[in-house]
């Protein structure tokens, strides 16, 4: 069985984001979670990584939906088609929480991934913070699951690792 490391990564302050060039075509557009886009996407975009989206029931996205009454969906769009998505979490003391970003299997490799991280950055930074003046932190965790290019995009951007775990 591979060995499983989860790389955790945050960002303190908005000047530490590193855009990457513009793609002009991309944009990011919210939507509601009892949107069909937001759980087919979410289950598009995870399904090749092995993501848990990707398999759940309806009974289950409602569960998931319930507990996270604060979290954002926004869909990545490229030239008005959804090519992803961004799903924020605000969390108590001024933390938010990317808890899901990925482009559909069609734009992955079209060096759009750089961007479309920068627009979700600016966007974690721009969201309503909870018990707190401002947001303070935007955080993320990938894993050797993943996109092969995701920690290095992460890195790129400007997120710095603050915690490794590695299980079998």
């Amino acid at each position: 069985m591979k060995r499983t490391v989860t790389t955790y990564l945050e960002m303190t302050a908005p000047d530490a984001l590193r855009p990457a060039s513009v793609a002009s075509a991309l944009g990011l557009l919210r939507i509601d979670s009892s949107s069909p886009l937001m759980r087919t996407t979410q289950a598009r975009v995870g399904q090749p990584y092995g993501w848990r989206s990707a398999s759940r029931t309806e009974d289950e996205w409602e569960a998931k939906i319930q507990a996270c009454p604060l979290r954002q969906y926004w869909l990545i769009t490229h030239e008005q088609e959804t090519a992803g998505i961004v799903c924020l979490e605000p969390q108590h003391g001024g933390d938010v929480e990317i808890t899901a970003f990925g482009l559909l299997p069609e734009y992955v490799g079209k060096g759009l991934g750089g961007y479309a991280l920068t627009l979700a950055l600016r966007q974690a930074w721009a969201t309503e913070p909870v018990g707190a003046d401002a947001v303070r932190r935007v955080w993320l965790h990938t894993s050797t699951h993943d996109h092969p290019h995701a920690l290095r995009n992460y890195q790129q951007r400007g997120l710095r690792r603050y915690r490794v775990e590695a299980q079998q």
